[in-house]
């Protein structure tokens, strides 16, 4: 099978019926007609074996999450997803291995409606790249810059599981009544939920947001940097599953839920005028755990009298002692 009929076989369903699909998969360029009125909001994410995902992750489960971090890019901008463009270099073409990848894919974007509309495969070390676009009307995208003084420090769902989930991953245990909250762990790892709905819910109320991929520490550091202001968190306030309160080691809660990544929740800032509205509208918790200064830099405080002020920061790629 060469790479076109690859595409055909493996992908060719994905192109969603969407009104603003001109031309999908099968010539040099798709075409596509834009909403009038909108602002068109690009993304794009590089998985690689090994680095982003242990390998020996269900090939269903890669498809999916390729697909769902992009998705998180744009709930984080307060966009709806239209469209999506997959770039996939392949070891060799795994017929079993292809199937069940694009049918983690396209679950995911069946749930959202967004099209598969073009891409490129190739032979290599296995990688995924996506590209995704989506829309928000004119002036409304949520951006990193807004956050100002006073604002509240607040995040969706709870932190903290995916990175206890990799901890966990391939470690033995006994089989106990636990094995439920490992699976969830698990699931919260290989399966993240993009939190689109949240992003819509946020826009015109928050005035920053970003998305929790390489951990809170340091993606709210980029909307501190972006916006020239500072922040003070309560470590107490952080969010916790009941899965994650079982499981976890308590020397070590900070550093999974403040820096361990791939969460994919929302951070955002928001005036305490705008918190009730914000979480009525949403679909999903919402919690105050900080608030916004104008003293440039991120401080933690912990409720424990005596306590260090900790020192954390997120996944940096490149950094030499990130792994």
């Amino acid at each position: 099978m060469d790479e076109f009929a690859l595409i055909r076989h493996y992908f060719g369903a994905l192109t969603a019926a969407r009104s603003d699909v001109v031309l999908g998969i099968g010539d040099d360029c798709a075409l596509l007609r834009p909403t009038p009125g909108s602002e068109l909001a690009v993304t794009a994410d590089t998985l690689v074996a090994g680095r982003h995902f242990p390998v020996d992750t269900a090939p269903f489960d890669i498809g999916w999450k390729a697909l769902a971090v992009n998705l998180s890019d744009l709930a984080a901008m307060a966009a709806s997803p239209q469209w999506f463009l997959l770039a996939l270099t392949l070891p060799a073409a795994d017929s079993v291995w292809l199937a069940a990848f694009a049918a983690g894919l396209r679950t995911l974007a069946d749930q959202f409606g967004v099209a598969l509309i073009g891409g490129d495969t190739t032979r290599g070390p296995l990688s995924i790249t996506i590209t995704a676009f989506g829309s928000a009307p004119a002036g409304t995208a949520l951006r990193r810059s807004g956050a100002r003084p006073g604002d509240l420090v607040c995040v969706t769902g709870t932190l903290g599981d995916a990175a206890l989930g990799l901890q966990l991953r391939g470690a033995v245990v006994v089989p106990t009544e636990a094995d439920d909250d490992e699976r969830f762990l698990q699931a919260r790892l290989d399966r993240p939920s993009p939190r689109l709905q949240g992003g819509l819910a946020l826009r015109g109320l928050a005035s920053a947001a970003i998305d929790l991929s390489d951990g809170l520490a340091g993606d709210l550091g980029h909307i501190l940097t972006a916006s020239g202001v500072g922040a003070d968190l309560n470590a107490a306030l952080l969010p916790m599953s009941a899965a994650f309160a079982r499981v976890h080691v308590p020397a070590q809660r900070l550093q999974l839920q403040a820096a361990g990544g791939d969460d994919y929740e929302l951070c955002c800032c928001l005036p305490p005028a705008q918190l009730a509205a914000a979480q009525t509208r949403l679909d999903l918790p919402l919690t105050v755990i900080g608030e916004i200064n104008a003293k440039p830099g991120l401080r933690w405080h912990d409720t424990r009298a005596g306590a260090p002020a900790p020192v954390l920061h997120g996944y940096r790629h490149f950094y030499e002692n990130d792994g």
